[in-house]
């Protein structure tokens, strides 16, 4: 007979074989992730066994799923529907992978207007709030109790008590020292209602539950159901205080007005519905915003672990076939999945004047060393790639032929691609590219290009550490 310890090792033996087994067996996940977790498992067992369990696959229940479909199901009938078709020849693939996802067309007739700075974009919302005469939506991943965050506060707590209705989303995780303050609990006096994003059931309550580590990234602002705000930047100061040393963080947040509003809405409410119960669709009861005369053609598509798998780099990989002659990237997080990285070569091969700026100072020493690793392939493919020097770039942009534009929350990392709630907007108009350009050409001014033939030239050491980064790279 066995003895205990005998017995438990066994069992042990018995559960790491069988995760080899599900890493090999999962549905969906492309080869190079499964190589890297098999690979991972093999050289350390029982670490390796723990790892993977807690972060191996992108975890949800069945009931959580309902829940998040069902609320979705319910709201797409509140979409606003175009009456005729909007996409245009040269950038039809990218609206309609887009349109496929959020499952609503485009729509045409909207305005925008970019944010200055961050405090400017503070400025604007806690403008828009103090003149909401009906709801105030926000959802933000990180909301300090800075000098922003603390205004935005504020202005919600106004609002709350002149009787507009307040729906106020935090992520549980990034948000965690706002909503242990006295500041959220000072909005839910004031009457506001309130939800932290995704919080992490305990027990037997994970049945229920997710993956601790899926988390809501999302920015979004919907004030009357008529102006929206959305792109990187959270509630907080470009200082960053947690992160100060990376300061400042230089981000980009756009006020949209327009058929768009209702798209950024039931992308925020349908995860309410999800995760509180209520029903919103008598708060969607109203006609959605006339479009504008003049306005231009855009989508906003939230993206996450309950869209079909792959959807963000579906995205990616779309807006970037569509360019012809330039694209300009800026991302903080570049550790691309196979095909989002082929996309990116692919462009370059083919003539585009690709560049992509990155942060030269990561606050994410993992990332920022696998996107250093895929600088060879994409020199070797004449990608022009630069590292910003004035703090930590956060701003998600990609501008294609001065005229298809593509700016949200979304990184291009694994957690962006694969495991976060994220939303975006797609837009076509030569106007409000032609700002974000000037914006991207402001960054790239702080961005050195990095020497071609420094990357080149790598050492054998060099070269080990890089290809070993890049298997490492599906793991984060």
């Amino acid at each position: 007979m066995l003895n205990l310890n005998g017995a438990i090792w066994l069992v042990l033996a018995a559960l790491h074989v069988a995760v080899i087994v599900r890493a090999v067996l999962l549905n969906g996940r492309d080869a190079y992730a499964r190589a890297a977790w098999l690979l991972l498992l093999l050289v350390l067992p029982g670490v390796a066994t723990i790892l993977y369990l807690l972060f191996g696959e992108p975890w949800v229940s069945k009931a959580f799923r309902r829940r998040w479909h069902h609320a979705y199901d319910a709201l797409l009938p509140f979409a606003p529907r175009p009456s005729r078709d909007i996409a245009t020849a040269e950038n039809e693939n990218a609206f309609r992978t887009c349109e496929a996802i959020a499952r609503w067309p485009a729509c045409v007739g909207n305005t925008a207007k970019i944010a200055s700075g961050a405090d400017a974009a503070i400025d604007g919302i806690v403008s828009d709030i103090d003149a909401a005469s009906g709801t105030v939506h926000l959802s933000f991943y990180i909301w300090l109790g800075d000098a922003n965050g603390s205004r935005v506060v504020d202005a919600v707590c106004r609002a709350a008590r002149r009787g507009v209705t307040c729906r106020i989303v935090a992520d549980a995780i990034g948000s965690r020292s706002l909503i242990r303050s006295g500041r959220w609990e000072a909005m839910r006096q004031a009457g506001a209602h309130l939800c932290a994003s995704l919080s992490a059931p305990l027990g037997l309550g994970l049945l229920s539950g997710h993956r601790t580590d899926l988390r809501n990234h999302r920015k979004i602002v919907v004030v009357d159901g008529c102006v929206t705000w959305g792109g990187s930047q959270n509630c907080a100061d470009a200082a960053f205080l947690p992160k100060r040393k990376f300061a400042p963080w230089v981000d980009i947040l756009i006020r949209y007005e327009g058929p768009i509003a209702r798209q950024a809405e039931l992308i925020f409410a349908s995860a309410w519905m999800a995760e509180t119960g209520e029903d919103m669709r008598p708060a969607l009861g109203s006609d959605a915003p006339a479009p504008w005369p003049k306005g231009f053609v855009a989508i906003a598509a939230g993206t996450g672990p309950m869209s079909p798998r792959a959807s963000m780099t579906d995205i990616f990989v779309a807006v970037l076939a569509a360019s012809r002659d330039r694209a300009v990237i800026t991302t903080p997080y570049f550790a691309p999945d196979p095909p989002l990285l082929n996309a990116i070569v692919a462009a370059a091969r083919r003539g585009v004047s690709l560049t992509i700026v990155v942060p030269r100072r990561n606050d994410s020493r993992m990332v920022g060393a696998i996107s250093r690793a895929y600088y060879p392939v994409l020199s070797e493919a004449g990608v022009r790639i630069h590292e910003f020097s004035g703090g930590l770039l956060h701003a998600k942009t990609i501008v294609v032929d001065d005229r298809l534009v593509l700016v949200g929350s979304s990184n291009m990392d694994r957690r962006s691609l694969d495991l976060n709630f994220e939303n975006n907007v797609l837009l076509e108009s030569t106007e409000l590219a032609g700002e974000i350009t000037a914006h991207q050409a402001r960054w790239l001014e702080q961005a050195p290009e990095v020497d071609r033939q420094t990357i080149t030239e790598r050492s054998l050491a060099r070269r080990f550490i890089d290809n070993l980064l890049t298997m490492a790279g599906p793991l984060f």
